[in-house]
């Protein structure tokens, strides 16, 4: 073999090992996304890289893209590394512009250029790929549900559910189901319902739904389930606890109801009681007071002039007394009551006659 031929194999192998390093990083393809909504992208690196800075860039070509984002930075482009996994996520809230972006690790020496992979970011205000939650979390030995919806122009596209990590992918096609021991896929013409039972710590982590290129990424937390406590329970346990709130609300209400009419019915008794009060007054017809009234007529006899002084000085007259009772003006006859009175000269007073 001539030196040439040696010189360009060894160019060719380097080469190789350029390219192949670049590639290790790994991250999604074609990313649909609603525009001024939120999506996470993650990146995946080789655990060489898990001290070297992290950035996203921006730019369709690698030469001339511009950085927009390094790890730890917050903003409308959040950049977080998480070396225990190899992997570092870019949340991008709120999405605005369609186009290249890449995932990068910086190594920074001349002859070992850094690693990185790009993916294009498709932008609309109906995206033809969307799921109803980006984030799942479930239970271990319990199950989560992520449904994902596409359109009609892709309707007869292929349609997979992938676990990112290993790109591990279950296929279903139009109006069919796939499902193994844990995944179950069912395919009703606009959307598909992927169902992960039996969940395992291990089942945690990112996954992402697609329909033909376009794909959108979903993440899927797996938690300890609380000790003899299944499934079936937990959801009666919510249920219940849901009823328990309802029937509470229901009986406050009517609590609540029934103090404010009783509050009316007391401020409406208590102003009728005001006028009562205010319109009694002082009623003379009422009063309940008899009245003796006394007519005294006094009669002096004729004086005889044959009487002897003496005779005259012990002479008495005799008066007449009449009480009438007067009751209320409702008396339809007054009560008389005659008296005689024997009115002397005498001094001691007057004595009143049977």
């Amino acid at each position: 073999m001539s030196f040439y031929s040696l010189v360009g194999s060894g160019t060719l192998f380097g080469l190789f090992l350029c390219i192949s390093d670049v590639e290790s990083m790994r991250t999604l393809k074609n990313v649909a996304a609603k525009y001024g909504g939120s999506v996470t992208i993650p990146c995946l690196y080789e655990k060489q890289y898990k001290a070297n800075p992290k950035f996203w860039c921006k730019g369709y070509y690698w030469a001339s893209c511009s950085i927009v984002a390094y790890a730890s930075t917050n903003g409308i482009t959040s950049l977080a590394d998480h070396p225990a996994q190899n992997m570092f996520t870019v949340e991008l809230n709120p999405v605005s512009d369609s186009g290249t972006y890449w995932c990068a690790a910086e190594i920074g020496s001349k002859w070992d250029p850094d690693d990185r992979n790009y993916l294009y970011l498709t932008v609309s205000q109906d995206p033809d790929l969307s799921v109803m939650e980006s984030r799942v979390k479930g239970n271990e030995g319990g199950s989560v549900t992520v449904q994902c919806f596409y359109s009609t122009a892709y309707w007869n596209k292929q349609k997979q559910w992938c676990r990112f990590k290993d790109e591990w992918c279950n296929t279903v096609r139009k109006t069919s189901t796939a499902q193994t021991s844990a995944v179950q896929i069912t395919d009703n013409g606009s959307s598909f319902r992927v169902q992960m039972s039996n969940l395992k710590e291990s089942d945690a982590g990112w996954y992402w739904c697609s329909a033909g290129d376009l794909q959108v990424p979903v993440h899927i937390s797996v938690g300890a389930e609380a000790p003899g406590l299944p499934d079936n329970q937990k959801e009666d346990k919510v249920s219940n606890f849901e009823d328990t709130i309802l029937a509470f609300c229901i009986i406050s209400g009517l609590l609540l109801v029934l103090m404010v009419v009783g509050l009316v019915i007391w401020k409406l008794k208590q102003k009728q009681t005001g006028q009562l009060v205010t319109n009694k007054g002082y009623d003379h017809s009422l009063i309940n007071t008899d009245v003796d009234y006394g007519a005294f007529v006094f009669r002096q006899p004729k004086s005889n002039p044959n009487q002897s002084p003496k005779a005259r000085e012990n002479a008495v007259t005799y008066s007449t007394v009449a009480d009438e009772q007067c009751k209320a003006s409702s008396a339809s006859e007054p009560e008389v009551t005659y008296s005689t009175l024997k009115i002397s000269h005498n001094p001691t007073g007057l004595s009143r006659s049977p």
